[in-house]
């Protein structure tokens, strides 16, 4: 690996020259910058931005904190993020906390140790004092904070959407998953749905999820039609338990979508793959990710204006797991 050293030797100058060219600090004579840059460029010489920042008091670097990395949905938020922060020339440390406290909490301090000048979280637990703490922006993202800067989507309509959606196509012993209690946007999704069912006045039925993994959303589908059998419709918490309800349903002999209806919510790539496709509430991943990555910038350079709160809107997918309408 090239060292900044290398560069100096075969340029025929000194280290502090050499860094001075990088960092943009000092004096130095055009021709020498020519040769430091010309020896960069033929050593394929990248610069340690960790040390940069150390040096010059300023970092490009941003924390990106997910909770689990292999739910599909979240890395169309990282895209979303990545894309534009490196329009603006800023680096991404991404942290994967797999909605672990602990883990969480090391990879802020990773984050502070390596001089990131903002953080992006999709936390379970916005109010943390590890937040609280920090004295760099923080944006948190498909969560909600009462008094920090946050990007997500409107669950609540969602929620409303998919019930309305569920009874207009003839589902009349509605089953609701809940999802994670701790999770802000997980219960307001629910409540719209338990919300828009009864000013409908539709019988509903509640099963209770801990998380959105694949780990347990099997068991989840199970429980669900051991203890509704008779359910002809669900909405689910997430597109990963609405799959493990498709095939749950598949074992039983059940036909999708003439004996049961399933409404997913993310619309990851995922359900438009499965049979039959599933139908779902979209939310704008990408652009959220966008959205809060464009937030910390502002709040980075002191440009953010007095919106500091995005809420994002969602829209009905339909597929194939949901009757046409009549």
């Amino acid at each position: 690996m090239t060292t900044i050293k290398d560069v100096a030797r075969y340029a025929g100058v000194s280290v502090a020259t050499v860094s001075r060219v990088i960092n943009d600090a000092g004096y130095v004579h055009e021709d020498t910058r020519r040769k430091v840059e010309n020896a960069i460029q033929e050593l394929n010489y990248t610069p340690n931005e960790v040390a940069r920042s150390l040096y010059k008091r300023k970092s490009r670097l941003i924390g990106l904190l997910l909770p689990d990395i292999t739910n599909p949905y979240f890395p169309q938020l990282a895209r979303g993020v990545e894309d534009r922060m490196q329009e603006s020339g800023f680096r991404l440390i991404f942290g994967n906390s797999d909605e672990s406290q602990s883990k969480e909490q090391d990879y802020i301090q990773t984050f502070v140790q390596n001089n990131v000048v903002g953080v992006i979280s999709s936390t379970n637990d916005p109010g943390s004092a590890s937040y609280r703490s920090l004295k760099i922006p923080v944006v948190f993202l498909d969560r909600i904070s009462s008094d920090r800067p946050a990007v997500y989507a409107d669950g609540r309509e969602g929620g409303r959407i998919a019930a309305q959606q569920m009874v207009q196509r003839g589902s009349q012993r509605v089953t609701v998953m809940q999802g994670p209690a701790h999770i802000r946007p997980a219960q307001d999704r629910f409540q719209g749905a338990i919300e828009a069912l009864q000013d409908m006045g539709v019988s509903y039925r509640i099963t209770q999820t801990t998380s959105f993994s694949f780990t347990e959303a099997d068991r989840w589908a199970r429980e669900l039609f051991e203890q509704y059998p008779d359910t002809d419709g669900v909405i689910a918490s997430n597109d990963i338990t609405a799959t493990a309800v498709i095939q749950e349903a598949h074992r039983l002999g059940k036909k999708i979508p003439g004996d049961i209806q399933i409404i997913g919510f993310d619309d990851t790539p995922l359900s438009s793959l499965l049979s039959p496709a599933l139908s779902t509430i979209r939310q704008p991943a990408y652009d959220m990710g966008r959205a809060a990555a464009d937030l910390l910038i502002q709040l980075i350079e002191g440009t953010a204006g007095e919106q500091r709160t995005i809420q994002m809107p969602v829209e009905f997918i339909e597929r194939e797991t949901t009757r046409p309408l009549s």
